[in-house]
């Protein structure tokens, strides 16, 4: 549902959107609806959004939002984000509430996952 004033949608860069759509359905089993052979959308994933074709990335290290996911299990995100061939730009590391990660996808754009979850024992 679409809520008067609330933030509704976000759009990335992606150099490749073949690579980005295959690392999201495979890292996440999202799904995306096509837009002419320029820009894909997804949905139901907490935001809604899409990619479009450009050479350019979103980045922290100039300036752009971050966008993090929330896991139940960081450990086994990350293993499911590099084996989908994502790359893990800062590793696991502890902040006041949690412990997160940043990765990069395979357009370079820049996300980052965090828990409130102690780190699993296996």
């Amino acid at each position: 549902m679409n809520a008067h004033e609330k933030l509704n949608y976000v759009e990335f860069p992606a150099r490749d959107l073949v690579a980005t759509r295959s690392f999201f359905n495979q890292a996440f089993n999202w799904a995306f609806e096509e837009f002419g052979p320029d820009y894909c959308a997804f949905s139901g994933q907490g935001l809604d959004g899409g990619f479009y074709r450009s050479e350019l990335y979103s980045s922290t290290h100039s300036g752009s939002a971050l966008l993090v996911f929330y896991s139940d299990d960081l450990e086994g995100t990350q293993q499911k984000i590099e084996q989908a061939g994502g790359r893990i730009e800062k590793p696991i590391f502890a902040f006041p509430g949690g412990r997160r990660f940043h990765f990069c996808e395979p357009s370079d754009n820049e996300f980052a996952v965090w828990s409130d979850k102690p780190a699993s024992s296996t």
